[in-house]
Formats: structure tokens, sequence, C-alpha cells
């Protein structure tokens, strides 16, 4: 049996500006499916982003290739109001780490969640 995970429901203030916020770090938001601003990750999970209640900071994390990371690194670069860093013990520190020999950096949106993208899977999963 497999499992594939198809789809997260990630709370949020405002869905579109959530899902357009997420969007940035290089996918894009889809058209509305009910209540939801939906962001595909990849051909099987997308993050449905919702507004009908207060948002509870969340943690989600992603294993990309290098050339994603890069490519996230560029943009995050370009705009100083995102903050983003090395890990939870170090703050919004503008930096990234190296955890099991990779890249790594955690990003936080308007809602307080946290966007983790990593390079190398750690070691302890």
């Amino acid at each position: 049996m497999t499992i594939v995970m198809n789809h997260l429901i990630v709370p949020a203030a405002d869905r579109e500006a959530a899902a357009a916020f997420f969007a940035g770090l290089g996918l894009r938001v889809g058209p509305p499916a009910g209540p939801f601003a939906p962001v595909s990750v990849n051909e099987d999970l997308t993050l449905d982003f919702d507004d009908r209640r207060a948002p509870q900071p969340g943690h989600y994390a992603f294993l990309v290739d290098d050339d994603t990371f890069d490519a996230v690194m560029e943009r995050l670069g370009d705009d100083p109001a995102i903050e983003y860093g090395s890990g939870p013990m170090n703050g919004w520190d503008r930096e990234i780490n190296h955890l099991a020999g990779g890249r790594g950096v955690y990003v936080r949106d308007p809602n307080g969640h946290s966007y983790e993208l990593f390079t190398v899977e750690p070691e302890d999963h």
C-alpha cells in the first residue's frame, strides 16, 4: 500500500494573501477550490489556504533540489521584508544552515507559519 499526501489545509488571516506569499517562493496560486486558495507544491500535494478560522502558526518542511533552493534564496534576498533564517535557535538571521551536509532555510510568513526548505534530508527522519 502506498500513501501519498494530497493536501494540507493551512489556516490564514487572508487566504489569498497567504497563498500569494507562499507561491512567491516559486510556485503559483491555482483557481479557488471552494473556500480555499490552493497552491500546488508538486503533482501530489496542494497547500489549501483557508481563512475561515484564526490562524495557528504551523511548521511545513520541504525537501528541494539545489536549483530550487538557489531560486528561493534569490527571491528572499530581493525582499528585505521577508523574515528568514538558519533555524529556530538563531531567529530570523537572514542566513542558511548546513544541516546533514546540505543547505536549509526557514521562512516566516505573515501568519507566523514557518516554511522550512532543505536540500538534504535530515538524518533523524
